[in-house]
C-alpha cells in the first residue's frame, strides 16, 4: 500500500511527493523501494503489486522501474484500506483462485529483515491450509500512545495466537498496563491471508465493499479493469481494514514478533532511528550550530545555515517554502494543523 500522503511528516511529506517515496533514512533509497527489495527476498517481482492513487502511479513507475506497469493499481479516490484491500483482493483472487495475500505498507522500518521474512513465511505456510486472518503483532517496548494494540490469548500454537480485541490509541495509564500485562502487541498492520479468504469476510462483514469490488469480477486483469475501477472504486466507503473486517471477524490470529519495527509515521519515530549528536541530537545538516540545545531532530536544506539556542525536545524541519518548530511531545498535532490549512487558503503549502 502506497497511496497515502504522510500528513504526519509534513512538511517534508507533501502532497505531490509524500513520505513512501523519500529517502526518509538518507541511505540512498527511499521507503518503498527498501520495502520492495525487502519483499524480492521471499516473493517474485511478478507476484509484488502496488496499490497507490493515480497522482502517484508514474512515482512509482520511476522508483521501481523493474515492476511491471500491470502490478500497479491505481485508486482513483483516498478510500482508506478496507476498499484497496478489497480491489487487491478481488484481483489476485481472479488470477488465482488459491492465492494467498500478504498486505505490508511501503513506509514501514524493519531493522531484522531475516526476523520478519520468517514471520511472514510462516504465516503464508499457516494460510495456506487454514481459513485466518493473520496480522503480525509487534512485541511493545515502551508504554506508547501513537499505536494501536491487539489483546491475544496466551495460550498460542506454535508462535500463532487467537485475537481477543483490538484497542484503540490508549493515554499512558493504559498503555504501560497493556506492556506489564504481556498480552497486548502493537498493531502494525501488516496482514497474512488466503485471497478467498478476505473476500468471503467482506462478504459476510461489509457487503457493500463486496457487491461492489464482485461486479467488476469479469474486468479484473484485462484492459477494462482501470475503467471499471476509475467508476466504481470512488462509491466505495472510506474505512479501514480495522473497522470494517479485523475488529468483526472470529477468526483473526497474530504472530507477535519483534524484529525492529516502527511504522515511520512520525517524527519522532524517524529521530529514534537516527544516528545522534552531542546533546542527543538528531541532525540531517552540517551546517548547524547548536548550543543548550537536546534531544531535538533537526533536518534542514543543504545550503541552509541555522543557529539554534535553548531549545530542548523539538522537532526543527525547514522544507522549501515552510518551517516548522514544534514540540516533540505534540507531534501527533501536526496532521491536524494540515488539516486547518487545507481549509484556508494555505493549502498550496501542503
Amino acid at each position: 500500500m502506497a497511496g497515502g500522503v504522510g500528513s504526519r511528516f509534513w512538511p517534508k511529506s507533501r502532497n505531490d511527493f509524500p513520505k513512501q517515496f523519500i529517502d526518509m533514512l538518507g541511505v540512498g533509497k527511499s521507503l518503498l523501494q527498501l520495502t520492495y527489495e525487502r519483499f524480492l527476498k521471499l516473493i517474485p517481482a511478478d507476484n509484488i503489486h502496488v496499490i497507490t492513487n493515480v497522482q502517484y502511479k508514474a512515482l512509482v513507475q520511476e522508483q521501481l522501474p523493474s515492476l511491471k506497469a500491470e502490478n500497479i493499481l491505481s485508486e482513483p479516490s483516498r478510500n482508506n484500506t478496507a476498499p484497496c484491500i478489497a480491489y487487491a483482493a478481488f484481483k489476485l483472487l481472479a488470477k488465482d483462485p488459491n492465492a494467498r495475500m500478504v498486505v505490508a505498507p511501503s513506509d514501514h522500518f524493519i531493522l531484522y529483515e531475516d526476523i520478519f521474512l520468517e514471520k511472514i513465511k510462516q504465516g503464508l505456510e499457516l494460510a495456506a491450509t487454514e481459513d485466518v486472518l493473520l496480522t503480525l503483532g509487534i512485541t511493545p517496548t515502551r508504554p506508547d500512545t501513537g499505536y494501536g494494540y491487539i489483546n491475544f490469548d496466551k495460550e498460542g500454537r506454535n508462535g500463532v495466537h487467537k485475537v481477543n480485541c483490538f484497542k484503540e490509541k490508549p493515554h499512558f495509564n493504559q498503555a504501560q498496563e497493556y506492556l506489564e500485562s504481556g498480552d497486548y502487541v502493537w498493531n502494525a498492520g501488516i496482514f497474512i491471508w488466503k485471497a478467498q479468504a478476505i473476500v468471503n469476510a467482506f462478504e459476510k462483514m461489509e457487503k457493500g465493499v463486496f457487491d461492489l469490488f464482485k461486479e467488476g469480477w469479469t474486468y479484473y486483469n484485462t484492459p477494462e479493469e482501470q475503467t471499471f475501477i476509475d467508476k466504481h472504486y470512488p462509491l466505495s466507503p472510506k474505512i479501514s481494514i480495522d473497522y470494517a473486517i479485523m475488529e468483526k471477524a472470529d477468526n483473526v490470529y497474530t504472530i507477535p514478533a519483534d524484529f525492529g519495527w516502527s511504522d515511520m509515521g512520525t517524527w519522532t519515530s524517524l529521530f529514534e532511528h537516527q544516528p545522534k549528536e552531542l546533546g542527543n541530537n538528531a541532525v540531517s545538516s552540517n551546517r548547524v550550530y547548536l548550543e543548550e540545545t537536546s534531544n531535538c531532530l533537526i533536518s534542514l536544506q543543504k545550503e541552509k545555515l541555522a543557529i539554534i539556542r535553548g531549545l530542548q525536545d523539538f522537532i526543527i524541519v525547514d522544507d522549501n517554502n515552510v518551517l516548522l518548530i514544534y514540540p516533540k511531545a505534540m507531534e501527533q498535532e501536526i496532521k491536524k494543523v494540515t488539516e486547518m490549512l487545507n481549509k484556508g487558503e494555505h493549502a498550496n503549502y501542503l
